[in-house]
């Protein structure tokens, strides 16, 4: 087994570098003061400024937890590294032969699309943006596959079987959609499909949040066994230090667009160094 020391001696396999998100022009005031300002947004024009020079790494097998309250960013980071959003400047890179040193802010859709559906999971807060409620557990499971450019039904079936035992969903309920599913079960099967096409990398953004607490202690217990078992390194954005905890090897803490600390979670959990981490820390004791 790979130690902590070896892991990081390795090139990251996912790393932002310097990202900015903003929603509106700017103006000459917080062009120039964009990193002073004192809340994410200017109090001139109204511009306001998601994320704020971002820089982080993600290793292999690692998990990675990003941490913040309501409106730090964290989100907005996660839908900048699926594409579902546009970065407005800043470096994406990934560690794979076939995107080897491009900026993945910068290549085309087609290359996007491909790293979204080769290189990438995704399993989203409201699992309504990750799955076709009126679609079949497998069929939604085949979707992915199929923009991955798989055509062949008996491989899909199959993978599909293999995916929904993997996430604990009896297989008689795998032709019923998850509109008929709890909230922990739709989980599960947007955790299959991000499976789907056996991605290095895999995205989780606030997968236990309105979900009762035995159910969120299943799925953070079948995302561990998931990481363990198959290697994936995961980014994991929460606003609960517990899930954190549980979780990440390592964690960044964001507030107000900016990252004010990382380290090791142990690390920033036991001895936090910045004042909006400790003022998290402390609500949690």
């Amino acid at each position: 087994m790979t130690s902590i020391k070896d892991q990081y001696q390795q090139s990251p396999l996912l790393e932002l570098k310097h990202v900015r998100k903003q929603y509106g022009q700017g103006c000459c005031h917080c062009h120039q003061h964009v990193q002073d300002l004192e809340h994410n947004f200017c109090p001139v024009c109204g511009t306001v400024y998601a994320l704020r020079d971002i820089n982080l790494s993600l290793y292999p097998g690692e998990i990675l937890g990003v941490v913040g309250e309501s409106g730090s960013g964290k989100s907005t980071l996660m839908q900048i590294a699926y594409f579902d959003q546009e970065a407005t400047s800043g470096q994406f890179h990934i560690q794979h032969p076939q995107v080897q040193g491009q900026n993945l802010f910068e290549v085309s859709k087609q290359t996007k699309k491909w790293v979204r559906h080769q290189l990438l999971g995704m399993v989203y807060q409201n699992p309504m943006l990750g799955l076709r409620m009126n679609f079949s557990a497998m069929a939604n499971i085949s979707e992915k596959m199929i923009a991955a450019s798989n055509r062949h039904v008996g491989s899909m079936r199959q993978r599909s079987q293999e995916l929904l035992d993997v996430v604990n969903i009896p297989l008689r309920r795998a032709s019923e959609p998850p509109k008929n599913f709890s909230g922990g079960m739709q989980q599960r099967v947007q955790i299959a499909k991000a499976l789907s096409n056996n991605p290095p990398i895999l995205l989780l953004d606030e997968v236990t949040t309105g979900l009762d607490l035995s159910v969120q202690a299943d799925v953070l217990e079948l995302i561990k066994t998931i990481q363990r078992d198959l290697g994936i390194s995961m980014m994991v954005v929460s606003h609960d230090l517990a899930v954190i905890r549980m979780l990440a090897d390592r964690t960044v803490v964001m507030h107000q667009g900016k990252i004010v600390e990382q380290g090791l979670t142990d690390q920033i959990l036991e001895d936090p160094q910045a004042a909006f981490t400790q003022k998290l820390v402390y609500s949690l004791l």
